[in-house]
């Protein structure tokens, strides 16, 4: 595997003491054994928010994505968020199956902000256990002292797993060992799988190819006797990528039933790997599909850290389309209700909440990554009629993206798009289909649900707000919705409900359109001849933003406990003096809910209100414009750093914003909040 360097923390690091939460891996075996990671600071932080359903693999070939980023813990060690709009992230996980975070330190656990990511795209995601170096050669002889030490060291490792909501673990021996320490190795790997099994059903252990049954380091590039034993305790092998053209087909054939649980590695860096990477991995997938196995792509950062032309953004949609040709996609959505996507990338130049902008700073935060659009032509009059990219510099509704719709049409001749493949079953109850927009002049923008039956039978319902002339025949049904709410922003909010029992939902279609154009929106048309031809179709400039999509059933109640129904309490409160009436606060604040109740939202938005020192014996009041989002919290505890508190201020007021699974947010008067007293501090 690559060797890169890690950034590491800064000496006085003490994982002990309050700061802005990180993300960051176990150096040693002593800090495994003694459980010393459940007593950070960061440990509560670092819990994943979103649940993956216990699934088993799929019965085909699977991919396998292996991260591997500048040694690991950057932009994404920051839990709570970063600064950096152009931080490194993966969007395309409808190509995934499995993911896994990997460092070149002895226990890698992923940050968060990957599993919530994976995990609500359906992926399972891997932390990693290395041993390398001398270093290594000296963990493992202690590891592998005896079959306690190495069951021990196997329960810690299911322990972190099943604690921070992660699906397991890759092991990666990459040292030489005694062969008479082969069978202690085979107990560790075999009580890891059986307890992370017995603990979290669909969880996985997966073997990279390494040391072999002789106790050698001595990669085999395939699967076969001399690595098959570790193979057969587990549940899969990461063979080494520098296999050659007939080893799948090989490794295939060791393997049995099981082949799709071998992974065939495939480096992007292209280091003597088979078809050499980079923009020719797609050469190696070919292959592996043909011997029907699975894949492993490792280090995907390649076209980050390398910097390929002309942008990241560009570069990696090009490159994963590549791996969509060759592979095919292997996750759908929606899949379940509510479905919900602001098509946040997870960074950004600002943040809003129902069409209201709270900052214009950049930042980052992969937890905050929505379900991720594939945008494809469809229909329309051409191809290129309309420029369409998911945008997260373009003022958004919720969060910090969007898809900007730009080009020009003609009235009445519509330009289509696919969002999303679903596989979504329905029943009796019918669907709410809420989306908004932001668009100018005539520009209009509906959503085509497409189902289909178990006999196969296509229907198309259209959802729009406004009739297209003599194009309603394109469609099984048209239904005009209802505009629920208008921003002063110029967002609007449209609403339709859609009964479809016993229907599948397989796609979902953006269709753009115009009805009628007014004189001054026209563009002219010029012949050849450069007269103006009254002929000519009228073009008019089209310019639509969809801000977001919510599809849910109209059973669904939603409903926000009030703030009265909520205990919040700060911890670890530090003030500093910065000059002379001027100070900053740090400290922890929780919530959780009276009854006991430990459900959570997916989100909660944090905002301070400064308010003023009472005078003349007056109650202090809030300030004019001191509502300050502070950002958001994917567990029930936020950190506040560094908080500016001039003097005139005597109390704070934390406010605690629920979001829900379908993207709408608790009005935030509603909001729990805590009070805190600032004044003679």
């Amino acid at each position: 595997m690559k060797f890169t360097s890690t950034i590491d923390h800064p000496p006085q690091f003490d994982p002990l003491q309050p700061c802005s939460p990180i993300s960051y891996p176990i150096k040693t075996l002593e800090e495994l054994e003694t459980r010393s990671y459940f007593e950070s600071f960061h440990c509560p932080f670092n819990k994943s928010s979103v649940p993956l359903k216990p699934t088993s693999l799929p019965n085909r070939p699977r991919l396998l994505v292996c991260h591997d980023m500048k040694g690991g813990y950057v932009d994404d060690k920051w839990v709570q968020g970063g600064t950096n709009a152009d931080a490194y992230a993966i969007r395309h996980w409808y190509l995934i199956d499995v993911f896994v975070y990997f460092s070149h330190k002895l226990v890698t656990l992923p940050p968060p902000c990957w599993t919530n990511t994976a995990h609500r795209h359906g992926v399972k995601v891997l932390g990693t256990f290395i041993t390398e170096w001398d270093e290594g050669r000296l963990i493992c002889n202690k590891l592998l002292a005896t079959k306690e030490s190495a069951q021990m060291c196997a329960e810690r490792l299911a322990e972190l797993a099943i604690d921070l909501g992660f699906d397991g673990w890759l092991i990666n021996m990459e040292v030489g060992l005694l062969e008479e320490q082969i069978p202690i190795l085979k107990e560790f790997v075999s009580h890891l799988t059986h307890t992370m099994h017995s603990s979290m059903p669909e969880s996985l252990v997966i073997w990279y190819d390494s040391v072999i049954t002789t106790g050698n380091l001595s990669w085999q590039d395939q699967l076969n006797e001399k690595n098959k034993p570790f193979f057969d305790i587990c549940d899969g092998i990461f063979v080494n990528y520098t296999w050659k053209s007939n080893y799948p087909d090989l490794s295939a054939a060791v393997a049995g039933d099981r082949k799709f649980d071998v992974y065939m590695g495939i480096d992007v860096y292209g280091r003597n790997t088979f078809g050499g990477g980079q923009w020719n991995t797609n050469v190696a997938l070919d292959v592996l599909k043909k011997a029907n196995v699975s894949a492993a792509i490792f280090a995907p950062g390649w076209l980050y850290e390398t910097k390929q032309p002309p942008d990241f953004q560009t570069a990696q949609n090009c490159w994963w389309e590549l791996v969509a040709k060759s592979w095919g996609r292997v996750n759908n959505y929606p899949k379940l209700l509510p479905f919900y996507s602001n098509f946040d990338q997870g960074q950004g130049y600002h943040i809003s909440v129902e069409g209201n902008q709270l900052t214009d700073a950049p930042w980052n935060n992969m937890s905050c990554q929505g379900f991720q659009p594939r945008l494809e032509f469809i229909d329309g009059p051409t191809p290129d009629a309309i420029q369409f990219i998911v945008d997260f510099k373009e003022e958004s509704y919720n969060g910090g993206g969007n898809i900007t719709f730009k080009g020009t049409l003609e009235d009445n001749v519509p330009f289509t798009i696919r969002l999303f493949q679903g596989e979504l079953l329905l029943d009796n109850v019918p669907l709410v289909v809420t989306y908004s927009v932001k668009s100018k002049g005539g520009s209009l923008l509906g959503l085509s649900l497409q189902f289909s039956s178990l006999l196969s039978e296509r229907i198309s319902v259209l959802v729009a707000p406004s009739e297209m002339n003599g194009l309603s025949h394109k469609f099984s049904k048209v239904i005009m919705p209802s505009q629920v709410g208008k921003m002063a922003s110029k967002w609007i909010v449209h609403e339709g409900t859609v009964a479809m029992d016993g229907l599948m939902l397989t796609e979902i279609h953006a269709v753009c359109y115009r009805t009628r154009s007014t004189p001054r929106e026209l563009i002219s048309e010029v012949r050849a001849d450069n007269q103006d031809s009254a002929l000519a179709p009228s073009l008019a400039e089209y310019s639509a933003v969809l801000g977001h999509i919510t599809i849910k059933n109209s059973s669904e109640n939603l409903f926000f406990p009030p703030s009265t129904a909520w205990l919040t309490e700060s911890q670890y409160i530090k003030y500093s003096l910065i000059s002379q009436g001027f100070k900053t606060a740090s400290l922890k604040i929780l919530w959780k809910l009276k009854d006991g109740n430990n459900f959570l939202f997916p989100k909660y938005n944090i905002y301070v209100e400064k308010l003023a020192k009472q005078v003349d014996g007056n109650a202090a009041g809030r300030l004019e414009d001191t509502r300050v989002y502070l950002g958001a919290a994917h567990v029930q505890a936020f950190y506040i750093s560094d908080l500016s508190i001039p003097s005139h201020i005597g109390r704070l007021k934390f406010i605690i914003q629920a979001c829900a699974a379908d993207g709408t947010c608790q009005e935030l008067d509603d909001s729990p909040y805590m009070l805190l007293d600032v004044e003679g501090q």
